[in-house]
């Protein structure tokens, strides 16, 4: 899929906001553990990703009704939606100068009922030309997310006869609508009703 940058500046993927603050003591501190095991650019990258996957739960896998959306917010709980997920994988991936955006898919159910937006990333590592999306949800079966520079393994691929679709625009921020929604809903039974369901 061809991805737009929606700013023109590839620092903007590398930059800190309220949602990917990764001047946060304890985002660079889990920087840091991560960088001692790994070589380069490219083992740091799939050592984040697979900390964020596999160690930091989605909330509706466990039940867990507090809604995080701040990077430092979700490694300190231990949990996030999607959205959540990803802001935290860009936070250590941007800490470590790794450019990273946020994408989003539009997903339903299997009767193509209730739209959703899907959160996940891209990165952009050194001597590539393209963006590799990558996908942290993670937790479940079934669910196949894997990290991949060659094939993409998101967990889930659009259904374009119920309606899904892949957005192809590379954020340099949050989607607008899905951080109003994280930042005001009081708990997660609240946000899944007031989600955006489009790009």
């Amino acid at each position: 899929m061809d991805m737009i940058r929606a700013h023109p500046s590839i620092t903007a993927y590398t930059a800190a906001s309220d949602a990917v603050d990764h001047s946060h003591p304890l985002v660079r501190s889990t920087v840091a553990a991560l960088r001692a095991q790994t070589s380069d650019a490219y083992t740091y990258t799939e050592a984040a990703y697979h900390h964020i996957r596999d160690r930091i739960a989605h909330s509706a896998d466990i039940g867990e009704e507090r809604v995080t959306w701040r990077a430092s917010d979700v490694l300190a709980q231990g949990h996030g939606i999607c959205h959540a997920k990803s802001h935290a994988l860009a936070a250590l991936l941007r800490a470590a100068d790794i450019p990273t955006a946020l994408c989003y898919q539009r997903l339903t159910e299997d009767d193509g009922t209730a739209p959703m937006l899907h959160g996940l990333v891209a990165v952009r590592l050194p001597g590539r030309t393209r963006w590799d999306r990558q996908d942290a949800r993670g937790g479940i079966p079934g669910i196949g997310a894997r990290f991949s520079l060659d094939t993409e393994r998101l967990a889930w691929r659009v259904r374009e006869e119920l309606g899904e679709a892949d957005s192809p625009v590379l954020h340099d921020a949050p989607h607008p609508a899905v951080l109003a929604a994280l930042r005001a809903a009081p708990d997660r039974r609240t946000l899944w009703r007031t989600l955006p369901t489009d790009f």
